[in-house]
């Protein structure tokens, strides 16, 4: 007896009915953020390039050189990778002279974790290497469980996880907001030394503050801006002139909202920012999986498209003979 592809094709189809017929659902809601959740706030219109941020991470962590050109004469990563967890990228149109405006401009942008509320990379990991902190929200990775599937690299909608093909004892490497320097009395060490405060380290309803603070400057106004971490008492600022902020916090609402905001003046896509729904990527992920697999229905619809085929290939050979 054999099954052709014309019969099992006709099998899934019946397949396919059995799970049409299922009742529908929706996916569940959006995980909420935790009440001290920390992160970070990067303003673009403060940036001014310098990448002190990208030296103090590869301090902070241990993070090797990583070279982009013939010479190696001083760290070049060109994008985060195995070896760099942060790095500052440029847009650049036309002239390039006007900073922060969409023609003939440029603008900075901070590229690594955004820490998700409802993580994708936390909702796919199958032994839990990838974690999210229940107090403070940060998502973490034990490199001790990872299994190097790399689910995570895959789910991710901000191309975050990275994985280190070139080396024997490969992990996977993202930003975990430094914290490993928390229990120190420290924050992210990108934060502590931005001279402008375009980084700025704190708990998220506080920089949701600030960020709808900066949105309502109009542009040119002088202001003080925080730099460090906006929770200390000893804070000091940066006094500048106010940019034509976009009416937007990126990472407010993206993908049921990140731990890490992001203002600029110049539209996000066009800084390599994807623009993502509402609802996170994990809340549909998980309810398509409980909902096929829930009371064994795949399974159970496989096994019918495969029944289907084999009944129809006997009656076949039955009638042959």
């Amino acid at each position: 007896m054999s099954i052709n592809r014309r019969d099992f094709l006709k099998g899934a189809l019946a397949g396919v009915t059995l799970l049409a017929a299922a009742a529908p659902a929706e996916a569940r809601p959006n995980n909420t953020m935790p009440a001290e959740a920390v992160g970070l706030l990067y303003d673009s219109t403060l940036c001014i390039g310098c990448k002190a941020c990208v030296s103090a991470c590869k301090d902070a962590n241990n993070m090797p050189a990583e070279f982009s050109m013939d010479e190696h004469y001083w760290d070049s990563p060109l994008d985060i990778s195995g070896k760099t967890l942060n790095i500052i990228k440029i847009y650049k149109e036309g002239t390039g002279e006007n900073k922060d405006q969409e023609k003939d401009g440029f603008a900075f942008m901070k590229v690594s974790c955004l820490h998700c509320v409802d993580p994708s990379c936390v909702s796919v990991c199958p032994v839990s290497a990838m974690t999210k902190n229940p107090v403070n929200g940060i998502v973490g990775y034990d490199k001790e469980i990872c299994i190097g599937c790399r689910y995570c690299v895959v789910a991710c909608p901000f191309g975050v996880p990275r994985f280190q093909y070139d080396t024997p004892f490969p992990q996977i490497s993202k930003c975990q907001l430094c914290r490993h320097r928390l229990a120190e009395g420290k924050y992210a060490a990108c934060a502590t030394v931005c001279p402008t405060g375009a980084t700025l380290f704190g708990k998220v309803e506080d920089l949701h503050g600030e960020a709808k603070r900066r949105v309502a400057l109009k542009a040119g106004e002088m202001s003080e801006f925080p730099r460090g971490n906006i929770n200390t008492h000893d804070q000091s600022s940066h006094t500048a002139k106010a940019a034509a902020y976009l009416p937007k916090i990126y990472g407010e609402k993206e993908v049921g909202g990140t731990q890490m905001l992001k203002l600029a003046a110049v539209p996000f896509d066009k800084l390599g920012m994807p623009t993502l729904a509402e609802q996170s990527n994990a809340s549909i992920s998980e309810t398509m999986q409980h909902t096929m697999y829930g009371g064994l229905i795949a399974p159970l619809a496989f096994l019918g498209a495969l029944t289907y085929a084999a009944k129809r290939n006997v009656k076949e050979d039955e009638h042959e003979e």
